[in-house]
């Protein structure tokens, strides 16, 4: 048989004409179809099926050009080799709700439905209904204990599968909106015809007859596309039976008999976790029922085009090549009776027309006895009336204005023949969420380079997998929901849950070099993007740079889960060259900290601005070097400088310990961010020599706190240390006899005196220490020259009084007037304060030198009546020490 049906094959090559080949084509799928049955391994009927389905396909291409009509386009299939990971990704995602969908490989053989004699196939899964629904449940039947007068014979059950009108689907106690609007939308494709979706995605299927076919055993297999693949999901016919005379699944008003829709129903709600279906949209469900590429459009969007949208799906839909739905959004109650309109609820597109220049869709509301428009607050040009009324039995459709679609409408949902596109390629990751404080970059989100030959638009479709943590969230959250008092519990409702399981986005990217991973958003490198959306799929449609690789970047809020696994899936008309993004720079390494109330310090106009947590940089070679900060509260303006360290130039080896910077002139600064940006910034620098570095991490005030990750790149293996703070194991000794913000320095004192304040310093054994002085007040006008010390000895004219320590060079990110090193006068204590060197004193040592002093001298000031600023000094310490009130020395 299989040689007769070769030999047919053969002679569609060398047919006279496309009639000729059809004839040859059905012939040999015909004897193909007769060996499928006689084959002796699964293996055989596997191989011997793919020939039928090719062929049949072949069929249906040829049937369309002999009619005239655009040849069908073969669907493109992805065919790059997957990797182990994304192997095991696929294979771990056939566990959902406790079911196992396993990859599609071959439609089941015709053998596979017959009956076994040992009775009807049942299948083990279970079906979870809500407490409503369970109520009302009578009992679960097959197919010919639903039918009335059925006698039995092939010719009478054959009505099961067969229309004798126009279908009329509507939904009834099932909370399954979308489900039944997705199946009213898509009746044309799924009709008797030869290029019938459903030939494809339900068995078995009488392929003669154009229609599903009843299986002798009750058991269907449907192909559904979810969790990055084409799986197999199986059933039997039993359905849920009511106590009243409501129905819990899919029914044709116009064909009582017809059960098919409601075995399609019954697949998918077990993919999705069961008649208590909680919530979805039609794009979501089709993608799921056709495989077809799915786009949300937000209608009321500023960047919506009502012309060009209305011109794009029109033409579409006149060639088969797009299904339409569409959603409400949340509307008022008396809006709702006004308006004939159902809030959260999904609605099916039956037909598009333009009629006295007004375009208009004819539109379905699924439900089995609901509203219909009422026309109120049209802005058509055309009066548009209702189509009959749910009090006669009509089928609930209405014709509506485009105009008016806009303006009562949330969302229209697109999904498009993938045969539109000659190439596909699909891509499989995990991702774990980032920390908090990595939520508003990029650096933990999947990015992949893309590369394309051509200027041909490229559509790529992200589609989150579905696990049964997110089931559980819905669920949760619904009764939540219902019993939260807002008056309202129907299942329309149940779209506003969707929005707990977070929210997902693609952008696109020119980066530098081309095709490596973005940092940080940036708005000027941006080509294009999608919003935030809650459904798991995203699309994203773009006009790729020819021959420039151009990174795509997933992105993601508030998504509850600890980790997802994802597809993406790249639709083009020529081959795309796509791969994860490298890095820029080969090593990264994060830091996690935090701005507490001590290292909260401020911007640099402030006086503690160097108490913000400082950290080393150690550089082997010369590097590029980029730094990211990120924090967990997304409105706290934060800032990065990069400066020279105080231990100078580089060296061949990191030096230990480090030293924080106390002073900061604007040549200090090497790199900086801009400032102050919300919740996020970055620094580079294209080459930095090798050698050791300080970075300081700053929010706007004082006092702000937060969770932070400084994630440092570089070119080279880059050491990157935290500095302990001034009073990291330290003591702190406050010198007493002025209480905060008082005045310190004599206003009497003339532009030429000096004023020298002590305080003794007592040791009991050989102690590390150090002094520093901070404002406590407002910064004057008419500033003092200071100079702080440590010494031994009291009399500054004395010859045996020894300078230990003095305060360093000081300033702010500009020069400050007056500042100099060793030592010397200071114009006024600076913003970020005075400190002198740590110094090592044995307690007999400084009994001999006539004793251990913090020494503050001031200068001049005061003598224009202003406000000289209040100064605080205090003694840091590793051991514990006592230290005296202040007494004043003159000059």
């Amino acid at each position: 048989m299989e040689s007769q049906a070769l030999a047919r094959e053969r002679l569609i090559k060398t047919a006279q004409g496309d009639e000729d080949a059809l004839k040859h084509a059905i012939a040999a799928a015909e004897l193909y179809m007769q060996a499928i049955s006689t084959a002796k391994t699964p293996e055989d009927r596997k191989r011997l099926r793919r020939k039928f389905e090719e062929l049949v396909e072949l069929g249906q291409r040829l049937k369309a050009r002999i009619k005239g009509q655009t040849p069908l386009r073969r669907v493109p299939e992805s065919t790059r080799d997957l990797t182990t990971a994304e192997k095991i990704i696929i294979y771990k995602a056939s566990r959902l709700h406790g079911h196992v969908f396993p990859p599609w490989d071959s439609a089941p053989s015709p053998e596979d439905f017959l009956d076994s004699g040992d009775g009807p196939y049942t299948d083990p899964a279970s079906f979870s209904l809500s407490p409503e629904q369970q109520a009302l449940v009578a009992d679960w039947r097959r197919p010919t204990e639903l039918v009335a007068n059925a006698d039995g014979s092939d010719e009478d059950l054959d009505q099961l599968m067969t229309a004798r009108a126009e279908s009329d689907l509507a939904q009834d106690l099932a909370t399954d909106c979308s489900v039944v609007a997705s199946l009213c939308a898509a009746a044309r494709h799924f009709g008797p015809s030869q290029d019938s979706l459903l030939a494809s995605l339900m068995y078995p299927y009488d392929h003669k007859a154009m229609r599903p076919q009843l299986s002798k055993s009750g058991k269907y297999v449907f192909r559904m596309y979810f969790n990055g693949s084409w799986r197999r999901v199986t059933i039997d016919d039993r359905l849920p039976v009511s106590k009243t005379d409501r129905t819990l699944y899919v029914v044709d008003r116009r064909n009582p008999r017809l059960i098919w829709p409601a075995l399609v129903e019954k697949a998918y709600l077990k993919i999705r976790g069961g008649y208590d279906f909680p919530g979805s949209n039609s794009a979501t469900d089709l993608h799921a029922l056709t495989g077809w590429i799915p786009e949300q459009i937000f209608l009321q969007s500023d960047d919506m085009d009502l012309n060009e949208t209305w011109n794009r799906i029109k033409k579409a839909y006149d060639e088969r090549n797009v299904i339409l739905t569409l959603g409400t959004g949340n509307i008022l109650p008396e809006e709702e009776k006004a308006l004939g309109l159902v809030k959260e609820h999904d609605y099916a597109v039956v037909d598009l027309k333009v009629e006295d220049d007004s375009r208009l869709l004819l539109i379905k509301n699924p439900w089995i006895d609901s509203l219909v428009w009422t026309g109120v607050g049209s802005s058509a040009t055309l009066k548009v009336h209702t189509v009959g009324s749910t009090q006669d039995g009509a089928s609930n459709q209405f014709w509506m204005a485009f105009e008016d679609v806009l303006q009562h409408f949330d969302s229209l949902y697109v999904n498009w023949n993938p045969a539109l596109f000659a190439y596909r390629q699909d891509h499989h990751f995990r991702w774990e969420m980032p920390d908090k404080t990595e939520e508003l970059v990029f650096t933990h989100n999947p990015q992949f380079s893309v590369l394309s030959p051509s200027a041909k638009p490229v559509w790529i479709l992200l589609s989150r997998h579905w696990q049964d943590g997110e089931l559980d969230i819905l669920r949760e959250r619904r009764v939540e929901r219902e019993h939260g008092g807002d008056g309202d519990n129907h299942a329309a409702s149940l779209a506003t849950v969707s929005k707990q399981l977070g929210f997902t986005a693609l952008a696109m990217y020119a980066s530098s070099p081309s095709g490596t991973r973005v940092p940080l958003p940036d708005m000027s490198r941006r080509l294009d993007h999608t919003s935030l959306v809650d459904s798991p799929n995203v699309l994203l449609r773009y006009q790729p740079t020819p021959g420039i690789a151009q990174t795509l970047v997933v992105k993601q809020s508030e998504l509850p889960l600890p980790a997802y696994t994802f597809t993406l899936s790249f639709f083009s008309d020529e081959p795309l060259t796509v791969s994860p993004a490298p890095e820029r720079l080969a090593h990264n390494i994060p830091i996690r900290g935090s701005w507490t109330r001590r290292t909260a310090g401020g911007n640099a106009a402030r006086p503690t601005y160097y108490n913000n947590p400082q950290y080393s940089l150690y550089l082997s070679q010369p590097s590029p070097v980029t730094l990211v900060l990120s924090t967990s509260t997304h409105d706290l303006p934060v800032h990065i400088a990069l400066a020279f360290s105080p231990l100078g130039p580089s060296s061949p080896s990191p030096p230990s310990p480090q030293q924080r910077i106390t002073s900061l002139s604007g040549r200090d600064i090497l790199a900086a961010s801009p400032e102050y940006q919300h919740g996020h910034t970055a620094a580079s620098i294209p080459r930095l020599d090798a050698g050791t570095y300080n970075i300081i991490l700053s929010t706007f005030e004082p006092g702000q706190l937060g969770d932070y990750t400084l994630r440092v790149s570089a070119a080279v293996p880059p050491r990157i240390e935290p500095i302990p703070s001034d009073a990291a194991g330290m003591l702190r000794t406050p010198v007493p006899g002025f209480a905060p913000g008082a005045n310190l320095m004599s206003s009497s004192s003339t532009s030429s005196s000096t004023t020298r304040f002590l305080a003794p310093i007592t040791l009991t054994r050989q102690t590390r220490l150090s002094a520093i002085a901070t404002t406590t007040s407002a910064s004057s006008s008419s500033p003092s020259s200071i100079r702080l010390s440590l010494t031994l000895g009291r009399h500054q004219s004395s010859p045996h009084t020894t300078v230990l320590a003095t305060a360093p060079k000081t300033g702010d990110f500009a020069d400050l007037a007056g500042a100099a090193a060793g030592g010397s006068f200071v114009r006024g204590v600076p913003s970020v304060g005075l400190r002198t060197a740590e110094v090592d004193v044995q307690s007999e040592i400084a009994r001999r030198g006539g004793g251990l002093w913090v020494a503050l001298e001031t200068r001049g000031g005061g003598g224009n009546g202003e406000p000289e600023r209040g100064v605080a000094v205090e003694v840091l310490s590793d051991g514990l020490v006592e230290v005296g009130g202040w007494e004043v020395e003159e000059e």
